[in-house]
């Protein structure tokens, strides 16, 4: 598959960009961004260029847009348009209706559309999934889930938490995420109920802690915690309680704890997986090299969704979509004090 990457020069563009080159089942096609000289300096032997239009001329299968949230909308829906396929980094956009235009229009032209949330590839939280799936912990009884780190520090440009750029604050961001992942183990989010409050960075728009419940359509609840006032720092983690056991998968550090019985208040045998080569790693050659495996592993993925295959553990634009609705609706609750009802989202036809 030929592939281009819209944005290829920026700081995850050029995770992606080296993906495509080194996996042996793609090709990359071209590199678009506003700066040419970046661009030269990332692509090989690709063509570069700063022309939406003069790129998507370039023949080639699909794109892979890595911009700011709020430049989605143009380069991935000309690419629909023009029959690539697409796959777009996380926030899908910075409005659930540019995402409903970007979903209409992969259907009209009979593309996929994904959703870059890598983290579903972390190994701690595909275990998760995994075990899950297994049955290992019986039937899912309820989940908790916690992302946060210590707020503005973290970011390198306005536009990662200012509206509208951002379209949100930490439910946007790290948040995001964890919202993905709890729909990736509960099933559709169908009502919500939180609180959000914008008190420590004062930002109008961008929420800066995110309290909620999440239920699907069985009425089996998540809790969800997203904040930029986690003053310890980076913490990501979800634990899934089920019949026989649960399960927790974190990062950083990559961690997982599983506990199983037969039966409910059996004897519990505890499994934990500490991941010490990730975190050596990472603390010599920093957290990119986990995200580029993520990223290799969801491009194959990707391939695979590209010609019909469904079980395939990528994020459509059904997640993306959803995300950002139930962003919308916790602080839609926490305006109206009440729960927020979401329809079940037709499945996707690649």
């Amino acid at each position: 598959m030929r592939i281009g990457v819209v944005g290829g020069a920026g700081k995850i563009g050029k995770l992606r960009v080296e993906t495509i080159q080194e996996c042996p089942d793609t090709t990359l096609a071209a590199v678009l961004d506003l700066s040419e000289e970046a661009a030269r300096g990332v692509a090989g032997d690709a063509p570069v260029f700063t022309d939406l239009k003069r790129f998507l001329e370039t023949d080639m299968d699909a794109v892979v847009v890595s911009t700011p949230p709020h430049t989605h909308e143009d380069p991935c829906v000309s690419a629909l348009k023009q029959g690539m396929h697409v796959l777009v980094e996380k926030p899908m956009a910075n409005s659930a209706e540019t995402c409903r235009q970007m979903l209409a229009e992969a259907k009209a032209a009979d593309r996929v559309i994904a959703t870059g949330f890598n983290m579903r590839y972390y190994p701690s939280f595909a275990y998760v999934k995994d075990t899950i799936t297994s049955g290992a912990i019986g039937d899912i009884t309820h989940i908790r889930a916690f992302g946060g780190h210590d707020g503005l520090a973290h970011f390198t440009h306005d536009w990662e938490y200012r509206v509208p750029e951002s379209g949100g604050g930490a439910m946007w961001d790290i948040g995001i995420h964890m919202t993905d992942i709890v729909r990736h183990m509960l099933g559709e989010v169908t009502s919500v109920y939180g609180v959000a409050s914008e008190r420590v960075w004062n930002l109008p728009g961008s929420e800066d802690t995110a309290l909620a419940v999440f239920k699907n359509s069985e009425g089996i609840p998540a809790v969800y915690h997203a904040t930029w006032g986690e003053w310890r720092g980076y913490d990501f983690a979800i634990e899934v309680h089920g019949t026989h056991g649960m399960v927790q998968g974190a990062y950083a550090p990559m961690k997982n704890v599983l506990i199983t019985l037969p039966e409910p208040g059996g004897k519990a045998t505890t499994t934990k997986r500490q991941y010490f080569d990730i975190a050596v790693r990472e603390k010599l050659f920093s957290w990119k090299t986990t995200a580029k495996i993520s990223f290799a592993e969801e491009l194959r993925d990707f391939l695979k969704l590209c010609e019909g295959d469904l079980s395939v553990r990528i994020a459509d634009g059904n997640a993306g979509l959803r995300s950002i609705e139930i962003a919308n609706a916790v602080v839609e609750s926490s305006r109206t004090n009440k729960a927020i009802d979401l329809p079940v989202l037709k499945p996707v036809r690649p």
